[in-house]
């Protein structure tokens, strides 16, 4: 199985875009923070934050593009997905990406909103990153 779920806040305004025919992917990253601690024997333990590539597809896309923003806080679920690309210098890179199946707005004054990716099997995003060369994001 492969599951993942976060709750952090959104590090800068999502970067969206639109593929074939009008189809919204959206870009964001999100910080999640473990809070520091101090061990029985006094030793302290530092707050420690990790940065996570999210992809959005869809639905979830427009709804990020009017309504998340940078500090908003997000509950994010949905699976790891791993590509290679090479720079501009020909370097070989590594990306670990969480493809979003659902998202929920938290704090900030809005009321938490629960947004499920479609289930249509012929609304895949995968099937949108096939047709792109390479298997590549348009980021």
């Amino acid at each position: 199985m492969n599951k993942v779920m976060l709750i952090g806040n959104v590090g800068q305004d999502p970067e969206v875009r639109y593929v074939d025919q009008g189809v919204a992917v959206a870009r964001l990253s999100l910080a999640t923070t473990e809070r520091g601690y101090t061990l029985q024997n006094g030793t302290q333990v530092p707050e420690h934050t990790d940065w996570h590539n999210v992809i959005l597809w869809r639905k979830l896309a427009e709804i990020v593009e009017k309504y998340v923003h940078k500090g908003d806080r997000l509950y994010i679920e949905g699976r790891l997905r791993y590509r290679t690309y090479d720079d501009k210098q020909g370097q070989r890179r590594y990306v670990t990406e969480v493809w979003a199946d659902n998202m929920e707005l938290l704090g900030g004054g809005i009321k938490p909103t629960s947004v499920p990716q479609q289930d249509d099997a012929a609304a895949q995003p995968q099937d949108i990153a096939a047709e792109a060369p390479d298997g590549a994001l348009p980021f």
